[in-house]
Formats: structure tokens, C-alpha cells, sequence
């Protein structure tokens, strides 16, 4: 697994960003992957994590296997079937892939697994291609030791 690049100012991962949730994405060729452990920051029910923050890093995860692929898009349709709750303060795991392409439209899905390896929240993504919205976006490599 090799750490991939980021962009500083992002929601989800950016290092730049005071209030990122501050994942770490690996690729393994066209999977995207990362473990985290929600905190309290991230709170909806009573000792479970809000479905918005779930959603972001499914969002986030399906749209680096895109960005991954060479394809600068955005969200289009989001799905997310949440099957458990996800608890706070336990490590979960979250994968994410392409699963299809159709001109500009990229299907991706994704998934958040508890450590028992169930599956709590599960996700699909339509996504489009934007170029024009990106011209100016600096990914930013690890620093050196960071992968």
C-alpha cells in the first residue's frame, strides 16, 4: 500500500485544514483504503458516529479511487446504506473502487468496516468529470518518512 497525495485545504484529509477529520488515504493499484477511529468531534446518536461524517469519508474515499484513475470529478449522486451503527472510539476500516465508467460518468463504491469486519456503512457514487473546477488544485505528495 502506498500513501497518496492530498490536497491541504480538503474537508476529510487535508493537512492544511484546522478542522479536517485528518484521514490518511493508501492505494493499492485501484483501491483506496484507510483506518480511522471516529471521535467524539464526529458524534450523531449517543455513542455512534452522524451519518453526515460517515457519508464525507465515503464521499471522500469513492472520489480518491476516481481521482486515482486520472479523472478530475465531482460527487454527482451519493448512496449510503448505513446497515449498523458505527461506533465512536473503535477503528474502522474504509475501501473504497471504481466499479464501472460510461463516457463522463464514474461509478464508484464504498464501504466502512467495523474491526470484526462488519460492514456498517456501504456507499455508491455517481461521479462527473470536472476539469475546470480544478485548475488550480496543488495535490501535496507525503513529506518524506510520512508513507
Amino acid at each position: 500500500m502506498k500513501r497518496i497525495p492530498e490536497h491541504g485545504k480538503c474537508f476529510v484529509c487535508g493537512t492544511t485544514n484546522p478542522n479536517s477529520m485528518g484521514l490518511v488515504w493508501y492505494s493499492d493499484g485501484g483501491n483506496i483504503s484507510s483506518e480511522f477511529t471516529f471521535t467524539d468531534r464526529h458524534q450523531g446518536p449517543p455513542g455512534h458516529v452522524h451519518g453526515g461524517a460517515s457519508a464525507a469519508v465515503l464521499d471522500e474515499a469513492m472520489g480518491a479511487a476516481v481521482w486515482r484513475a486520472g479523472l478530475q470529478v465531482v460527487a454527482a449522486r451519493l448512496e449510503i446504506d448505513y446497515k449498523r451503527p458505527l461506533p465512536l472510539e473503535q477503528k474502522a476500516s474504509i475501501h473504497a473502487r471504481i466499479e464501472q465508467q460510461e463516457g463522463k460518468k464514474v461509478f464508484a463504491v464504498g464501504e466502512i468496516v467495523l474491526a470484526d469486519g462488519t460492514v456498517a456503512v456501504s456507499g455508491r457514487g455517481i461521479f462527473v468529470t470536472a476539469p475546470h473546477l480544478f485548475e488550480n488544485v496543488v495535490f501535496l505528495e507525503p513529506q518524506h518518512g510520512e508513507d
